[in-house]
């Protein structure tokens, strides 16, 4: 790394962010596209080839962050990254010609490759700048997956209008023809403008390169990296969903609040870095971390309509029922008060309700004439327990969520280059690949979730045990390092 940023430091920076951008709108592609050949019928496809289709991309990305983030310790992260975005324009092209699963598939595998450009981006860019410049340059950088929200934002416009809304479907081939087009004057733009510069440590051989992988801390940032980068795109798909089934919502403004929790996540990752910078990248993962765990808690309790027995009336003293009416039960001349039921019950959705609502009431369950026993129930108890979980404070909830993982991003790249400095490629490039792998599992996860237990909010009891870990790992870590660095002040903190 440089002692003192240059004019060439911040060139570098520009051009890397905006290739970033352009490989994370591509490398989300598929969601778009698939989407919109499936609702169209374009392809017979099925949920399962769907999955797969939207998938492929995401894994192919993710599992060989780690080869590219070595090739740029290598080499250098010019000629590895124009090389990427040149290579890739190709599979993308040859999308356009897709006209089975098959073929889509290899396409996918192949364009799917833009996803290592975030370990040789990071590699490419820690090199430019000192240490403690280090957060904010990544953070800037990190910034470019705002790339996937502009995907989701603008491609269904254009394929409407390319398609004249259906009119012509086979328009459709043209959207790879363009982003295909987007990937090769990128790279032809990266190899023109970018300069070349390599880590100290590229004399070494692929073997040595290997080593910081022995190292615990590299795969707890890798956990860390799983949660903020991983959920954060496994949820940018499965909101949707999510929106749509909870709250019976259309899918175009479902894809407007899916968009919502992603596209500022992606923005305020430059502030994360300048927040780690400024504070220490594990001060902020403190922050982020318990912030992850206190929003999935307050998440977590479904959308509920739920009737209960409640506080029911007794007889004192046996006798004989004399008269039953919807507000009293008489006994032998001895009267009972019964709550009569709410009419009609509350329409508790017209509301904007915070807190579980409730309302109770008494049904009575004997007759006239009948005789009854000391104790023996006479009205029957009902509790009605309503929980709107209001879609509007959900979704400031998830939003705020998105862009904490946001800071959380830029504060494990901030941590990276902190104890690896010269290694920030191959470290970078696992950590990388578990966050990525994050992204592929968790909607799986979630599904089998979703399955076992019928709930919807069984994904946010996933990520409040994920980051429950993720937090008292980071801890017990922390106090670990201040034993060992400081154990007379650790010994005063245990004393009192």
């Amino acid at each position: 790394m440089l002692e003192v940023a240059t004019a060439k430091s911040h060139k570098v920076l520009f051009l890397n962010t905006l290739a970033f951008t352009v490989c994370f709108a591509v490398w989300m592609f598929n969601g778009v596209l698939v989407t919109f050949l499936a609702d169209n019928q374009v392809f017979d496809w099925g949920p399962i080839e769907i999955g797969w289709l939207m998938g492929i991309p995401v894994l192919t990305g993710s599992i060989f962050r780690l080869p590219a983030g070595m090739l740029t310790d290598k080499f250098g992260g010019k000629p590895v990254f124009g090389t990427l975005l040149l290579v890739c324009a190709i599979p993308m092209y040859l999308l356009s010609f897709a006209d089975s699963f098959t073929t889509f598939a290899l396409c996918s595998f192949g364009f799917g490759l833009v996803g290592v450009s975030f370990s040789i981006g990071i590699a490419f860019t820690s090199v430019w700048y000192p240490r403690e410049r280090q957060g904010t340059a990544l953070g800037i950088f990190g910034a470019g997956n705002a790339g996937a929200a502009l995907t989701t934002l603008f491609a269904p416009t254009m394929l409407n209008r390319l398609t004249d809304n259906g009119a012509n479907i086979e328009a459709w081939r043209e959207l790879p023809v363009y982003y295909a087009a987007m990937l090769a004057v990128m790279g032809v733009i990266f190899f023109i403008f970018s300069e070349n510069r390599k880590p100290a440590s590229s004399g070494k051989s692929f073997t040595a390169m290997l080593t910081p992988l022995k190292n615990v801390r590299v795969w707890r940032f890798g956990l860390y990296y799983f949660l903020v980068f991983g959920c954060f795109v496994a949820f940018s798909q499965w909101l949707v969903p999510y929106f749509v089934n909870v709250y019976y919502l259309p899918l175009v403004t479902a894809g407007i609040f899916a968009s919502m929790f992603s596209l500022p996540s992606g923005v305020i990752r430059a502030l994360g870095g300048w927040m780690s910078d400024k504070l220490g990248g594990r001060t902020v993962m403190y922050w982020v971390l318990g912030a992850s765990v206190a929003i999935s808690f307050l998440v977590i309790i479904p959308k509920m309509d739920v009737y209960s027995p409640g506080r029911g009336i007794m007889a004192k003293r046996p006798g004989i029922v004399t008269e039953v009416t919807a507000s009293t039960v008489v006994v032998d001349g001895k009267s009972y008060s019964v709550n009569t039921k709410p009419e009609p019950l509350k329409s508790f959705d017209e509301q904007m309700l915070i807190l579980p609502s409730k309302q109770a009431w008494q049904e009575p369950v004997v007759e006239v004439g009948q005789t009854v026993k000391k104790k023996e129930l006479l009205a029957k108890g009902v509790t009605r327990i309503f929980f709107q979980a209001n879609v509007w404070i959900f979704a400031v909830f998830i939003i705020a969520l998105g862009s904490i993982w946001g800071i959380g991003k830029a504060a494990v790249y901030k941590l990276i280059p902190d104890y690896f400095p010269e290694e920030v490629g191959v470290v970078g490039g696992m950590v990388g690949v578990l966050g990525g792998l994050g992204g592929f599992f968790c909607p799986i996860i979630f599904g089998y979730l979703l399955e076992y237990t019928g709930l919807w909010t069984s994904c946010w009891m996933f990520i409040l045990i994920l980051s429950a870990v993720c937090l008292i790992w980071l801890h017990l870590t922390a106090q670990k390092m201040m034993k060992e660095k400081h154990p007379e002040d650790m010994q005063k903190i245990e004393a009192k």
